[in-house]
């Protein structure tokens, strides 16, 4: 009897297996996502460090939503690019909180005279790891057609809703989310080989 050959599960079953409890079903998605995940979020956060928290993150926060996934509204990479993209933006914003805050605390000493903030120093290792994906993400948006790049550039990295989008480049909504929504999928088929080609 011949065997068939091993057909990947589809990603919303993984999905709905994940709803259902099923461990494997994570990992087996986070095989599939996590470098793309953790290049998206490099990508806005910019700290190798903090990457891969939003990475950690985003894949708790789908264990946790996977029951209110819908596969009408999008696909499952679009859906993890949608959740990291949050999770970045939030450690963006919580980390510029936290730099305000020390560089008020640093402005005086105990004498009342200015102090300088001591900046922790940057292990090589990640540097070249940072601009490594940086160059990867750099890399696959510069082959997407021009509105679609632009588009993603402003969602993603400027943390503009669709909304705001539509209003910044004066076009039809449906239009900006058509656009998002697309370049994802070819932004996802673009970054896979290239990331699996720098491991």
């Amino acid at each position: 009897m011949a065997t068939l050959p091993n057909v990947p599960v589809p990603d919303s079953q993984l999905v709905g297996r994940m709803a259902a409890g099923e461990d494997a079903a994570l990992g087996d998605l986070y095989d599939r996502y996590g470098k793309m995940v953790y290049a998206l979020a490099l990508a806005i956060v910019r700290e190798p460090a903090d990457a891969e928290e939003v990475v950690v993150d985003a894949f708790g926060q789908a264990w946790r939503r996977a029951g209110s996934f819908d596969a009408t509204r999008g696909s499952v990479g679009a859906w993890l690019a949608t959740i990291a993209r949050s999770r970045a933006l939030d450690t963006v914003r919580a980390r510029g909180r936290r730099v305000r805050a020390h560089e008020r605390a640093a402005l005086l000493s105990d004498e009342g005279l200015a102090a300088p903030i001591t900046l922790a120093g940057d292990d090589p290792a990640r540097g070249v790891e940072r601009t490594e994906a940086r160059r990867l993400v750099t890399q696959a948006l510069a082959a997407l057609p021009a509105p679609q790049r632009t588009a993603l550039e402003l969602a993603y990295f400027e943390g503009l809703s669709q909304r705001e989008i539509a209003e910044r480049l004066a076009e039809p909504l449906g239009t900006v989310k058509t656009r998002i929504r697309t370049g994802m999928e070819k932004l996802r088929g673009l970054l896979g080989p290239l990331l699996e080609g720098a491991v």
